[in-house]
């Protein structure tokens, strides 16, 4: 089974314009857009509470690094995927929810790693940690400077490639009950490093939406929770690339 078919939603569908305006109170601009009154999301909450996020999935990342087990991987990724699937359904519940979201998802990040130190080397860590570091402020350079647009199209786009992409993983779920597994997904040779490099490529572009969700968000005047919702779903794609990346690096090792 692969290591990544757990950040298969992480195309950031819960992240959506409409779930954004849903969220809040007050309806504008003919009721297709809302507004809270007070105690309002912001861009700067939002960030915050992504850094928070982040600390936390790192504490319990550190501790199942040296002291891995199944427990902690599977039990990390079932919890982890358990809860981002009540957060989409309620948002509201994101304040309680994400930070055990966090120490949860830690928990298998640690524990798949340290697997991945086993067999390759603490080097291997170290290079995806630096690589997604990377990709995270090349992608808010590239948001910023306005380089890519986050038009409608480009985020129809995005989210068709990384659902098509779930669709793969889930095959492959099937097929890995059976023996079998999908040819070249996650293999070497140029065609499976070629395929590896597309998944990473969409993954870090499903950090423009994230970055466009919580200025959306901020815009809308969500309200104060929805800082957690868009902080936990920058954290799943951040998951999701770092995990993607290594995998990669281990097979250009294997190579």
């Amino acid at each position: 089974m692969s290591l990544s078919d757990r950040f298969k939603q992480s195309s950031n569908p819960i992240l959506s314009e409409e779930r954004l305006a849903k969220s809040a109170q007050r309806p504008l601009d003919g009721g297709f857009i809302t507004r809270a009154e007070d105690n309002v999301m912001t861009v700067t909450g939002a960030v915050n509470k992504t850094l928070l996020l982040g600390l936390l999935v790192l504490a319990t990342a550190l501790y199942s690094f040296f002291y891995p087990s199944s427990l902690f991987m599977w039990g990390g990724a079932i919890g982890g995927l358990v809860l981002v699937f009540i957060m989409a359904a309620k948002p509201k519940l994101s304040g309680t929810l994400a930070p055990i979201y966090a120490l949860l998802e830690g928990l298998f990040v640690g524990s798949v790693t340290s697997m991945y130190v086993a067999g390759f080397g603490v080097g291997i860590a170290f290079n995806a940690i630096m690589i997604t570091i990377a990709l995270l402020f090349a992608m808010l350079f590239t948001y910023k400077a306005g380089l890519i647009k986050v038009t409608d199209k480009f985020r129809t786009g995005i989210i068709m490639a990384t659902g098509g992409i779930a669709i793969v993983y889930l095959i492959s779920i099937g097929l890995s009950f059976f023996g079998m597994s999908v040819p070249f997904l996650h293999e070497g040779g140029i065609v499976g490093i070629g395929i590896s490099l597309f998944i990473i490529g969409i993954a870090t572009l499903n950090l423009l939406l994230d970055f466009d969700n919580i200025e959306r968000g901020a815009a809308m005047r969500s309200p104060k929770y929805m800082e957690w919702f868009c902080a936990m779903g920058l954290i799943v794609t951040l998951v999701w690339l770092y995990i993607e990346v290594l995998r990669l690096l281990s097979v250009m090792n294997r190579d």
